[in-house]
């Protein structure tokens, strides 16, 4: 989800800044919503648990993107689904991003510690080889969203400023103790109404538990759609989010977000877009120098897990508090 929300303020600039061109973004059906409003953008549903599911899915999805008659394709993907799409669509202009593999290995082996090329830019580059200038200096963000009654008799009015909290990620080493976090709801609720975003079942159950804490407390997760989600997050004032795709989606709608990051690093080229680097909080690297240990926080040594633990609660509160 992170990856498909990261495109969208590139594919925003390249239709303002190339009016003349059409895109058809392929993607899943659950992520269509990201592109709504989007002038001269399409979106055609990749259905890969049933009709486009393994090759023969793949011939048809093929066949059916070569009847739209497409000039080129950027695949910011470049997976196994999209390399053998590319050898379906043979002929076609077919520009596959480049992940920078071999600097990601240096950086998370400890040989390097910079500021590597940010996969906005890497998306962007793509496009740049196919003749199609996109420049990022001067993003576009679009108006808050109005809200649909259903999520207004959940939100009620705002009187309040407005926080999200998405505290979970994939990885548990991303993923700030909730006992911490308690500490960090019960300062803010004080003074500012708080919204809860994601997790499955396991996670709602937590996020049910969090919502007692107090009444301006509001889980919002599975209570209202993903389109809703996003006109929500487009009215909020800031977003606390892990390194994880909740964090990409309100950047993406030009909210401040303030990312906490566990043995991950905003090096690596996932940071929200068009945020200030200041507005991140990281585990100690004093005490964990190894980090970052891998680029997904899949993979870290034996110690590191709860590194994210070392960010002190008071100072998520007190970022929070400068920013608003």
């Amino acid at each position: 989800m992170g990856d498909v929300a990261m495109t969208i303020p590139v594919i925003r600039a390249l239709v303002n800044q190339n009016p003349e061109i059409n895109l058809t973004v392929l993607t899943r059906k659950s992520f269509s919503p990201f592109f709504k409003d989007i002038p001269n953008v399409a979106v055609h549903i990749a259905d890969v648990t049933d009709r486009h599911k393994g090759v023969l899915g793949l011939f048809r999805l093929a066949k059916e993107l070569k009847q739209l008659q497409i000039d080129a394709v950027a695949d910011l993907h470049n997976v196994l689904r999209s390399k053998i799409l590319k050898l379906l669509l043979s002929g076609i202009n077919f520009v596959q991003i480049d992940k920078g593999r071999s600097e990601k290995k240096a950086l998370i082996t400890g040989k390097i510690f910079k500021q590597l090329k940010t996969t906005h830019q890497r998306y962007a580059d793509v496009f740049q080889k196919l003749g199609i200038t996109v420049d990022l200096s001067n993003p576009l963000y679009p108006e808050p969203r109005t809200l649909t009654e259903k999520t207004r008799d959940i939100t009620g009015e705002k009187k309040l400023k407005w926080i999200g909290i998405a505290p979970f990620a994939q990885h548990e080493s991303k993923i700030y103790p909730i006992e911490q976090l308690k500490s960090v709801i019960q300062e803010l609720v004080k003074r500012h109404r708080i919204f809860l975003f994601g997790g499955g079942n396991q996670e709602m159950r937590k996020l049910e538990e969090l919502q007692k804490m107090e009444d301006n407390v509001i889980n919002v997760s599975g209570k209202i759609s993903l389109d809703e989600e996003l006109d929500l997050i487009s009215n909020l004032d800031l977003m606390v989010s892990m390194d994880s795709g909740n964090a990409h989606l309100a950047a993406m709608l030009g909210k401040k977000v303030v990312t906490l990051w566990g043995v991950t690093h905003p090096y690596a080229g996932f940071y929200p877009f068009g945020q200030d680097m200041r507005y991140a909080l990281f585990a100690d690297r004093n005490n964990y120098p190894r980090i970052p240990t891998s680029v997904y926080g899949n993979k870290y040594p034996e110690g590191y897990r709860d590194a994210i633990s070392s960010i002190p609660d008071e100072s998520i509160v007190k970022k929070i508090e400068s920013l608003l």
